[in-house]
């Protein structure tokens, strides 16, 4: 996609979420890494805005190291984005899109005292391997601590979670942000959002199970690594 088709895509996708629930009011940004070719850069939604009511011109264009060219002010969230571009890159070369949502079923669980990091700083992750969908779609989702929105040491816990998992060869599509909501990132924003999705809905089935479900055992792990390249 050139720039302009990429404006009207990341529009597209935040007017999709937004009428189906996914994001709400202002909260949640969706920003996309340019091809050389389009000038490099990114582009991203502005602070403030409605996903739902997004405008392809007033999105913030920015240049390779973040600073604003055009577009109204981009989220603050861009110093993270670029974080999880840079970490995600060497694992996933075709990362192209990050989007960030509050999502409610995932804010939820990290309410729960057993999705909640230790001071320990041992690693929590969000879900375990409870539907094969999760498991070959998304994969693990480490939960990050809780910082302040635009905290640069959140970033920097996020970049190093990535790269951790990256290098112990089960790269990452998504982290958690304790109390505020996912960052998932894939290589287009459709392919972004439906990882959104599948996190958010697998979120809301745990949510309403009324005891810890059983996850998949390791033999059924292994065969969707087998059989679809599942990277768990």
């Amino acid at each position: 996609m050139n720039e302009n088709q990429t404006r009207d895509e990341i529009c597209r996708v935040g007017r999709s979420m937004f009428e189906r629930g996914y994001v709400h009011a202002t909260a949640g940004n969706i920003s996309v890494r340019l091809d050389d070719q389009d000038g490099g850069g990114f582009l991203i939604t502005p602070t403030d805005a409605c996903l739902g009511f997004l405008d392809p011109a007033r999105l913030a264009r920015l240049d390779a190291s973040g600073q604003q060219i055009s577009g109204d002010r981009a989220s603050k969230t861009i110093a993270l984005h670029r974080q999880i571009y840079q970490a995600a890159l060497p694992f996933d070369p075709a990362t192209r899109c990050v989007i960030h949502t509050h999502s409610t079923h995932c804010v939820a669980l990290t309410l729960r005292s057993a999705s909640k990091p230790d001071d320990a700083g041992d690693v929590v992750e969000l879900l375990p391997p409870v539907t094969p969908y999760f498991v070959m779609k998304v994969g693990h989702v480490p939960v990050i601590a809780y910082h302040r929105p635009g905290d640069a040491q959140a970033a920097e816990i996020v970049a190093r979670t990535i790269t951790r998992y990256g290098q112990q060869g089960t790269p990452l599509r998504a982290v958690m942000l304790e109390r505020l909501g996912p960052n998932v990132w894939h290589d287009s924003p459709a392919a972004a959002m439906a990882t959104l999705e599948e996190l958010e809905e697998t979120a809301r089935l745990i949510t309403l199970y009324p005891t810890p479900p059983t996850p998949l055992t390791d033999s059924q792990i292994e065969e969707l690594r087998q059989t679809f390249g599942a990277r768990w």
